[in-house]
């Protein structure tokens, strides 16, 4: 039988957590890739200005490119709250220039496509040396969970949103599924190097390339490895310009050195809190908060939130072994959110006990002083004993008799 390598295993076992990945800033990840052999170009990150200059002074020049670093895509498109004119990815011809780069993005709100209005506080910088660019191209590797394969997607549409040529000209996406159990063939790493309309020495470079991070992907359990461009010098040679990894959280034990890279200040506090009680936790833009058991029925729960005509303020799976602790901390972290107007539980409890649920609810109002509309359904085991806790409470909970008819009030609360 053959053995599974890390890449396979991330496929086939099944998490205990959800989808949860960690993100971390392209100049990490080209310190990664670097460690392959991965061809990136000479550069370091800086957090202030005295750093800015000593970077700058130890690369060769004669043009320098000056990245702000947040974990949001579209940096060159976005412009900056305090300098509208100006975008988070500049060229500089001069020392003193890319100094004046760096000292107007550092400290600054960055708003991209994908940061919302809202942006992002730049606080550290990454400072690289240009080249010359021939042409550029589009490489993704990621976990298909449709296929439960790995799939390569390329384009010769490099340095512009996939999601765009994947509207406008399909034809110049090319995808290709790799057999876990095969990994990235020759005949497979071909295929794509061609799909980017690479030839000659640089078919051969491509190739190369390709198995080259292929083995990086699966060594280092990542779930998405996404280079937005990787060019074509005038010399001929490739190179990553741009690089984007996300890594499997379940696999962080395998590769502490990775963990080390978490950067807590890009990611949201209170997501950062429901990992402590290893909630599933998703903060999203609606008015009605979510506490359910199951993935798939919290997405049914944000459905028909939105059925009866409002929006989910939040994705919070309990999961199937939450204690009263657990279920508390959850409804604190829902009640953090400044939008929500009311806040729905949706209990259907098999492994999940409901008077755990019910007792955790009436210990986190009580804690918190709820002043917001508050809907439970239970179903499911020890679910009159839920119900009596909750009627005994005191307090002024809806009682949903289905997840339609919870929906439904939470709603109607919320309008008043």
């Amino acid at each position: 039988m053959p053995r599974l390598t890390n890449c396979q295993w991330s496929i086939i076992v099944i998490s205990n957590k959800g989808l949860g990945f960690m993100n971390i800033h392209e100049y990490q990840a080209k310190g990664l890739l670097k460690k392959f052999d991965v061809p990136v170009p000479v550069g370091a990150a800086a957090f202030t200005i005295d750093e800015v200059e000593k970077v700058i002074d130890s690369l060769e020049g004669p043009v320098w490119v000056v990245k702000a670093q947040i974990h949001a895509g579209g940096r060159g498109a976005g412009f900056f709250k305090e300098k509208p004119e100006m975008g988070g990815v500049r060229i500089a011809k001069s020392k003193e220039e890319a100094v004046s780069h760096a000292k107007a993005m550092l400290g600054n709100t960055l708003v991209t496509k994908q940061t919302g209005q809202s942006g992002k506080e730049v606080r550290r910088i990454y400072i690289e040396d240009g080249c010359a660019i021939s042409s550029e191209l589009y490489l993704a590797i990621l976990t298909d969970r449709a296929t439960s394969q790995v799939t390569v997607v390329a384009s010769t549409e490099g340095g512009m949103e996939i999601e765009v040529v994947a509207e406008k000209t399909p034809e110049k996406i090319t995808r290709v599924a790799i057999d876990p159990l095969i990994g990235m063939t020759g005949f497979s790493a071909r295929r794509v190097a061609s799909g980017l309309g690479l030839e000659g020495s640089k078919l051969s470079a491509g190739i190369k390339l390709l198995k080259t991070l292929f083995k990086t992907y699966c060594e280092l359990d990542a779930t998405l490895l996404e280079i937005n461009p990787l060019v074509v010098t005038q010399t001929d040679n490739l190179i990553v310009l741009d690089a984007k990894m996300n890594f499997d959280d379940n696999a962080l034990f395998r590769h502490p050195e990775i963990e080390k890279m978490r950067d807590e200040a890009e990611e949201d506090p209170s997501e950062i809190e429901a990992a402590k009680y290893d909630l599933n936790y998703v903060k999203l833009d609606g008015t009605i908060g979510c506490m359910v058991n199951g993935a798939g029925l919290a997405m049914a729960t944000m459905d028909i939130i939105k059925l009866y005509g409002e929006e989910p303020a939040n994705f919070l799976d309990v999961g199937g072994s939450a204690t009263t602790e657990k279920v508390t901390a959850a409804f604190k972290i829902i009640l953090s959110d400044e939008n929500v107007k009311g806040i729905l539980v949706n209990i259907f409890g098999g492994i999940m006990r409901c008077d755990i649920i019910a007792e955790g609810v009436v210990e986190a109002a009580k804690e918190v002083n709820l002043s917001v509309p508050l809907v439970v359904r239970l179903e499911g085991t020890n679910v009159d004993k839920g119900n009596r806790i909750l009627a005994d409470s005191g307090l002024t909970i809806i009682s949903g008799e289905d997840l339609g008819d919870a929906a439904k009030k939470i709603v109607e609360a919320v309008r008043g």
